[in-house]
């Protein structure tokens, strides 16, 4: 689980740091997607599983879930 919470902690780190130039439907993309995957990894860790699996699938999620958001707030001009 160390390895998962580093590989997690370097892509939201590094997602991070490539915001600046993204429309908000891309920020929330690749929010969602960072949140996503440290709740499922988390998740995972917790009921037993596997971090990678819940890691992807909270990937898959957030980064729906994200895009939907940031495309709202897009369109509302935020």
């Amino acid at each position: 689980m160390k390895k998962t919470g580093l590989a997690l902690v370097l892509a939201v780190t590094l997602a991070g740091m490539g915001c600046t130039n993204m429309t908000p439907q891309q920020q929330g993309t690749v929010s969602g997607a960072a949140i996503g995957a440290a709740a499922g990894a988390g998740i995972a860790a917790i009921s037993g599983g596997s971090g990678w699996t819940g890691a992807a699938i909270g990937g898959v999620v957030g980064g729906t879930v994200g895009n939907i958001k940031g495309k709202q707030q897009q369109q509302r001009g935020y």
